[in-house]
């Protein structure tokens, strides 16, 4: 039987590293770990957002995700092809914006609440 190898992935950039440190530490009710290798906040155990290369990752409501593409989100495609539901990825300007990569923290840490803990 053959292997399958595990792909690789790019680190991301360390000062989107320490971006994502700075916004995360007004929010001490989230969890950091890693997820994929990446920075990643968890609340109840679900993943609210995270890094990924060189994007910012929210988790939203199945609901809000066309308008988050609209509004210039993309999916989250960890391996090309394959979308991962309820996930999409911040638009960059967004992410160098204060109040804007604040608001999709926030929607994420929303989302990750209200969905039931893990064990």
């Amino acid at each position: 039987m053959a292997e399958r190898a595990m792909p690789s992935f790019s680190k991301s950039p360390p000062e989107l590293v320490d971006r994502f440190a700075t916004i995360l530490e007004r929010y001490p009710e989230a969890e950091r770990r890693k997820m994929f290798g990446y920075p990643a906040a968890f609340v109840g155990g679900n993943m609210a957002t995270s890094l990924f290369r060189d994007r910012w990752v929210v988790r939203l409501p199945e609901n809000e995700i066309d308008a988050a593409k609209a509004a210039g989100a993309s999916s989250f495609e960890p391996m090309a092809g394959r979308p991962m539901k309820g996930f999409v990825t911040v638009p960059p300007t967004d992410v160098e914006d204060d109040v804007r990569i604040t608001a999709w923290v926030e929607r994420g840490l929303a989302r990750a609440r209200s969905l039931p803990a893990k064990k």
